[in-house]
C-alpha cells in the first residue's frame, strides 16, 4: 500500500477540484488553487523519494488551457525525472513525447473508448507505441443511480461507457497495461470518505492498482487498507495540508511507510 502523490493541473494552475463537477469549457468546482508551480511539487515529492505519482492534465486537448497545463507538467517532470506518470489527452500519436519529457508512464482513458465502447484498435496502437510496461489505464468510474452499478467514465468523467467496473473489466484491461488507476468519481474531491465498492473491487483483483477519491482522514486510509487487502495503492488530494486540507503530508508519507514495513 504505497502513497502515490498527485499534481492535478487545470487552467494552467495546480489545483484540487471536485471531480464530478468538471465540464468542457473550463468549469470545475475548485477546492484549492496553488500559488506554486508544478516544479515545486515535483521537488517536494522527490525530497521524500515518492515515485509513481500522477500528473493529470484536466483541460481538453488542443486548447490554450491544455497547452498551459502541459507547461506546468513539464516543470514537474523536469524536477523529478522518472518520478511521475502523466495522463490527460494522451494518444498513440503523442504518448512518446510525454515519455521524452521525463514521465515514467502515460495514463490513458478516453482514447481507448469510442461511443462508449472499447476501441481495441486504439488500445493496441498505444501498446505498440509505448509498450505495455509503460502504459497505465485509467478506469475511473461512477455509479448509475438507477441501476446501482458502476461504469467506467471518460471525457473528463462526463460520459458513461458500457463497461461495467468489475472483475471482468479489470481482467481484460490488465492484459494491456502495467498498472490501473481508478478514481471513484462520485467522491473525488469531496473529502467524504472512500467508495467502499470501488476499493473492495480493486482489493479482490491481484494487479497493481491505485485508488483515488474521497480520502479525508487516516480512518479512511485504514478502511482502504482493509478493503483493498493491503495491496491497493492510494493518492490523496484535497485533504492534504499542502492542498489546503487537514491531513499532514508528512504523516501520510509515514503512514504508508509503516504499512509497507
Amino acid at each position: 500500500m504505497r502513497f502515490r502523490p498527485c499534481i492535478d493541473i487545470h487552467g494552467g494552475s495546480v489545483k484540487q477540484i471536485v471531480g464530478g463537477t468538471l465540464r468542457d469549457g473550463g468549469f470545475a468546482e475548485e477546492n484549492f488553487v496553488s500559488r506554486m508551480c508544478g516544479g515545486y511539487y515535483g521537488e517536494l515529492y522527490k525530497s521524500y523519494g515518492l515515485t509513481g505519482g500522477h500528473i493529470i492534465l484536466l483541460d481538453p486537448a488542443n486548447t490554450p488551457e491544455y497547452e498551459a497545463d502541459c507547461q506546468q507538467a513539464k516543470l514537474a517532470l523536469q524536477s523529478w525525472p522518472g518520478g511521475f506518470q502523466i495522463g490527460g489527452g494522451v494518444t498513440a500519436e503523442n504518448a512518446a513525447q510525454f515519455l521524452d519529457m521525463g514521465a515514467s508512464h502515460v495514463i490513458v482513458t478516453s482514447y481507448v473508448f469510442k461511443n462508449g465502447e472499447v476501441n481495441e484498435e486504439n488500445l493496441k496502437r498505444l501498446v505498440s507505441a509505448v509498450g505495455r510496461e509503460r502504459l497505465v489505464l485509467d478506469l475511473s468510474c461512477r455509479c448509475k443511480a438507477d441501476e446501482g452499478r458502476y461504469y467506467v467514465v471518460t471525457d473528463r468523467w462526463q460520459r458513461f461507457t458500457s463497461i461495467e467496473f468489475g472483475a471482468d473489466a479489470l481482467s481484460y484491461f490488465s492484459e494491456f497495461c502495467a498498472e490501473l488507476l481508478v478514481h471513484a468519481v462520485d467522491v473525488e474531491g469531496a473529502k467524504c470518505g472512500i467508495d467502499r465498492h470501488v476499493a473492495q473491487t480493486l482489493g479482490e483483483y491481484i494487479f497493481p492498482a491505485t485508488y483515488a477519491g474521497g480520502i479525508s482522514s487516516f480512518d479512511d486510509l485504514d478502511r482502504l487498507y482493509e478493503y483493498g487487502r493491503g495491496r491497493v495503492d492510494f493518492t490523496v488530494g484535497s485533504a492534504l495540508d499542502i492542498f489546503g486540507g487537514d491531513m499532514p503530508f508528512e504523516k501520510v508519507v509515514r503512514y504508508a511507510e509503516e504499512k509497507n514495513g
